[in-house]
């Protein structure tokens, strides 16, 4: 019965981060890796994704073309495809993190019978190797635990990554949901640890909200632009939102005095639960805007970068 219902959660997109991912595609700007590179000359030359795949064929080596192709296969339920692109982006780049947990995640979504296959489990471990704070692979890795039969363990894995949620994130709600239901399931009395928990969450600092909106350097997205962007399905907006700051960042290695962009870098690091890259972010960008450095210092605090 646990087995199954773990299975069905990994199914259906596990852990879903809702309106915090809606709020970078739409600050970053929705869909803009579609359409950055596109001029109204060359637009009808073919789609987004017909474009992606003849970048990766001419330039094979771009890593984040790759990942690219791989949010926008996932984006279009073609998981096996979408594998096989973050797949090559991670022997391209084996040191990012979120493209271990994303391939983990497309060959969850790809495998029929399997909730967990091998290369999948692999690629989590690898994730967690390079960041131990990668959100996606720290909560497959716990699924796995649940999937043992090692209910309590699993529980304990997802109790820790919901105390380093920020409290009133948008996905905390389902992640304790499946707490409950673990719980729940296989008779262990969770509540009060859950209680623990978010009371420790709640005195540790601002909401999710208010670290989106805590700098006036970039002003938040609109509740309209919110509303559009929610409206992909949760477990498409991940991958989505690590495109777009995925090419936000390969933007600024270019272009490294856009100060403002550091500051939606960062801010969006620390929405997908990547505080490491989000100090490398402010790292990158004091040492290419030394003059900006107070008021990016400034910028990263009222962010919870530390």
């Amino acid at each position: 019965m646990a087995e199954t219902q773990s299975g069905n959660r990994v199914k259906g997109g596990v852990l879903l981060f809702g309106l915090a991912l809606a709020a970078i595609l739409a600050a970053v700007g929705y869909r803009s890796l579609s359409t950055d590179s596109i001029s109204a000359d060359d637009a009808e030359l073919g789609t987004p994704l017909d474009r992606l795949e003849e970048r990766v064929a001419e330039t094979p080596d771009d890593g984040a073309a790759w990942q690219e192709l791989g949010f926008l296969r996932f984006e279009q339920g073609e998981y096996g495809a979408a594998a096989a692109a973050y797949r090559k982006a991670a022997e391209i780049d084996p040191g990012e993190a979120v493209l271990w947990s994303a391939l983990g995640e497309a060959l969850v979504m790809d495998s029929k019978r399997d909730p967990l296959p091998p290369e999948a489990l692999a690629a989590f471990e690898r994730a967690v190797e390079i960041d131990a704070d990668d959100p996606r692979a720290r909560y497959f890795l716990a699924v796995k635990r649940d999937l043992d039969g090692d209910h309590r363990a699993a529980l304990d894995e997802w109790l820790s990554l919901l105390g380093d949620t920020p409290p009133g994130a948008p996905w905390e709600e389902d992640l304790v949901r499946t707490i409950e239901q673990v719980g729940r399931i296989n008779g262990i009395a969770i509540g009060a640890d859950v209680e623990r928990v978010q009371a420790a969450r709640a005195a540790a600092g601002v909401s999710a909200g208010e670290r989106l909106t805590a700098t006036g350097a970039i002003p938040g997205p609109t509740s309209a632009q919110i509303a559009a962007a929610s409206a992909i399905p949760p477990g498409e907006q991940r991958q989505m939102a690590e495109g777009m700051v995925a090419s936000l960042e390969q933007k600024l290695s270019a272009s490294p005095a856009n100060v403002d962009g550091w500051v939606m870098l960062m801010r969006s690091r620390m929405t997908l639960g990547q505080p490491d890259r989000a100090r490398k972010a402010l790292a990158d960008a004091v040492a290419a805007n030394p003059a900006a450095a107070a008021r990016l210092q400034a910028e990263a605090e009222a962010l919870g970068v530390r």
